[in-house]
């Protein structure tokens, strides 16, 4: 085994990344990013946001192209592929296997009004209990836009999916989803654990249209001779892992296990967090799906919460508080500059909600404000400073959504990189959520890797898959701070909920 290989592809809206591990030593051999930059996302109207699944496959193949130039002589020994992607988005499929429009990718806010309708019309409860959640603007509403508007499209419709699955079946030509990505598309019935069929009747969804349901580790299918000669890899290599970018992000990072959490902080910031039974938030601020371990006999469920406005907060503050141009503080910069200022920033605080409707605050859009400014007393580092804290502390606030819904939360991990490079930053969020935070250098192609040698049965434990998974730091609640950052949290939900909100 020591000369296999283990290849993941991460399929984002801005790029896709590739990348090569040692299936013995866990370590990357080669990774690569195509385009160099971002995708291009259709928007023929305002809210709509459109991509071809075909351009999809080109970057994969060419990101996959070039480690094979970087690590020459490895992707021949590849043993399995896993496949990370874009939640929640759209791909149809006639019966000839052509696509019949392009993806209505997770963005895209055109079928609002569907999944509104459909949690009303069939029911809040029945929606909650069995659906885990609202239809709201995900793959199956989406679905019934199409029905509507584009019936003669929808006439030809052989198969629905989601970006992954057609990625798989890119390589492969089997058509195929998983549990974990028919409930990201709220087409998953969790007290019956199969498809929902009462949602496709709701909707007048022939069952044909559902691709063959296959566990999310597992050898869904194997790559056939003319993918493998565009890749460089070997005919018949399973495909044996596929999860949505969420879902993933907590595998890449081991999450697994009721009680653990993981959280990205990137232009915006997600939490993940496990549980052992079907829990739902009766006000729909944050999604529960079937996580890619679930199964019959062992119930696992992740439940997200999305904060739009996170990385691009302190993005913000650098272009537009920090200097111009060449003159801004770098980020490194900003820290040290936000450490000089006292925890709660001597009673500045930020509410960073100036990037779209926040699903926690029940799809209100407040927008970003700041509050108690003191002419005499708040300096630039101040600003720095609250904008760091403000972040957290709507994390926080959604991890009490969570807390209220009986989810144990003991041990967050991310991986290094965004906020959680800043020192100040993990130090906050550690102690406002009172977490261990364990921070690692992975991302979604290295955990899409990690998830096909399971799959294909490489290992004998799931531990072995995480076998040279580095842990970069660790960080602690800090008993020094704790007190001034509750406080401070205190003033700032006082803030949010009696001025911000109403």
């Amino acid at each position: 085994m020591a000369s296999e290989s283990l290849l993941g592809l991460d399929i984002g809206s801005s790029s896709v990344k590739a990348c090569l591990l040692d299936a013995a030593t866990g370590r990357e051999l080669a990774s690569a990013v195509s385009p160099e930059t971002e995708l291009d996302i259709i928007a023929h109207k305002a809210g709509w946001a459109e991509q071809d699944p075909g351009v999809w496959w080109e970057h994969a193949v060419r990101a996959v192209r070039m480690i094979g130039e970087k690590a020459p002589g490895r992707l021949k020994a590849t043993a399995a592929v896993g496949i990370s992607y874009q939640m929640h988005g759209l791909v149809l499929l006639d019966k000839e296997g052509a696509v019949l429009r392009p993806s209505i990718i997770w963005c895209d806010s055109r079928a609002v009004p569907y999944g509104t309708r459909a949690f009303e019309e069939i029911g809040r409860d029945t929606c909650l209990t069995r659906l885990l959640n609202s239809p709201g603007n995900f793959t199956a509403a989406k679905l019934a836009w199409v029905k509507e508007h584009e019936p003669e499209v929808f006439s030809r419709v052989a198969k629905f999916m989601l970006p992954g699955d057609y990625i798989a079946y890119r390589m492969s030509g089997t058509i195929c989803t998983t549990p974990s990505g028919l409930s990201e598309g709220i087409l998953w019935d969790s007290q019956r654990d199969g498809p929902a069929d009462f949602l496709l009747d709701y909707f007048g969804f022939p069952r044909e249209l559902v691709p063959e349901v296959r566990p999310a580790f597992s050898i869904q299918a194997k790559v056939h001779a003319a993918a493998a000669g565009e890749l460089g890899i070997p005919s018949g290599t399973p495909v044996s892992y596929r999860a949505g970018d969420q879902p993933n992000n907590a595998f890449s990072l081991g999450v697994l296990k009721p009680g653990e959490l993981a959280t990205t902080a990137g232009t915006s910031g997600v939490v993940y967090g496990i549980a052992g039974e079907p829990l739902y938030d009766p006000l729909s601020r944050v999604n529960t799906f079937v996580h890619v371990n679930h199964s019959k006999k062992n119930n696992r469920f992740g439940v997200l919460l999305c904060l739009n406005g996170t990385g691009i907060l302190n993005r913000w503050i650098k272009q537009h508080c920090t200097g111009r141009g060449k003159s801004t503080l770098s980020y490194e910069e900003m820290n040290q500059a936000a450490a000089s200022v006292p925890v709660g920033s001597e009673g500045l605080l930020v509410m960073p909600y100036g990037n779209g409707a926040e699903r926690t605050l029940e799809n209100r859009d407040p927008g970003a404000s700041f509050h108690n400014i003191n002419f005499n007393i708040h300096t630039q580092a101040h600003y720095i400073r609250a904008a760091q804290e403000g972040i957290v502390f709507a994390l926080n606030y959604g991890l009490d959504i969570m807390r209220g819904m009986g989810m144990k939360i003991e041990t967050v991990k991310a991986g290094y990189a965004n906020m959680f490079l800043s020192p100040l930053f993990r130090e906050a969020f550690s102690t406002i959520t009172g977490t261990e935070v364990l921070l690692y250098n992975t991302d979604g192609s290295q955990g899409a890797a990690r998830g096909a040698s399971i799959g294909a049965g490489l290992v004998s434990d799931p531990e072995q898959a995480f076998t040279g998974l580095e842990e970069k730091a660790r960080i602690t609640p800090s008993a020094d701070t704790k007190d001034a950052y509750s406080g401070a949290y205190t003033a700032w939900r006082e803030v949010l909920e009696k001025g911000v909100l109403n």
